[in-house]
């Protein structure tokens, strides 16, 4: 069913956000609005000239242009030479699916994951920049995609539900690649103080 994936992943992270996380932190209350209001304005569409586009991916474009418009000028210039490798990606790897669907080896939602978390953290080393370019990127190029399906009069709705789950799986994937790179770091501190505390005992 679509868009099963998406309300779970959003649900899991705001219960998270609103029960278990630091109540001190001043970013919490943000995030849980965000979630939520990606989760209500995901029910509504909005026509944009031949074009139909959910009201959440508006928002979360909206939402993502306006953090990177306080990047810097060489930061914001390297995160969207990123976001365009994402659209870019995104655009192709529907497009194929429709000319050679063959090569979907296994279920379609996972794989994009799979392959478009690897992509965000070859390109980017922080979450915030992970997450950024996957918003603009993918919905930059469900606009791409749709424009071509338009050339072939196919209508095609833009971050639909079918999108939206595959944004929540690389989301959740980000986050738990976020969180092993930091328990990894953590560790190898810990050991590394561990020995520093040995060898001065000795």
């Amino acid at each position: 069913m679509e868009g099963s994936m998406f309300y779970w992943i959003l649900w899991v992270f705001w219960v998270y956000l609103t029960f278990m996380f630091n109540k001190k932190n001043h970013q919490r209350l943000n995030l849980s609005v965000i979630i939520l209001l990606i989760i209500i304005l995901s029910d509504f569409q909005i026509k944009l000239g031949d074009f139909e586009i959910t009201a959440s991916g508006v928002f979360m474009l909206l939402l993502s242009y306006i953090i990177l418009s306080k990047e810097k000028n060489w930061s914001l210039l390297y995160i969207y030479l990123c976001s365009v490798i994402i659209t870019l990606a995104y655009a192709a790897f529907n497009l194929f699916e429709i000319f050679d669907p063959i090569w979907i080896i296994f279920q379609k939602e996972w794989m994009m994951g799979v392959s478009f978390c690897y992509l965000a953290v070859l390109l980017q080393k922080t979450l915030k920049g992970r997450l950024l370019i996957i918003v603009c990127g993918t919905i930059q190029g469900e606009i791409v995609y749709a424009y071509f399906l338009s050339r072939l009069q196919f209508p095609y709705p833009v971050s639909s539900l079918a999108y939206l789950d595959v944004w929540a799986l690389i989301t959740a994937l980000l986050l738990v690649w976020s969180l092993l790179e930091n328990t990894g770091a953590f560790l190898q501190n810990h050991f590394s103080f561990m020995e520093k505390q040995k060898q001065k005992s000795s």
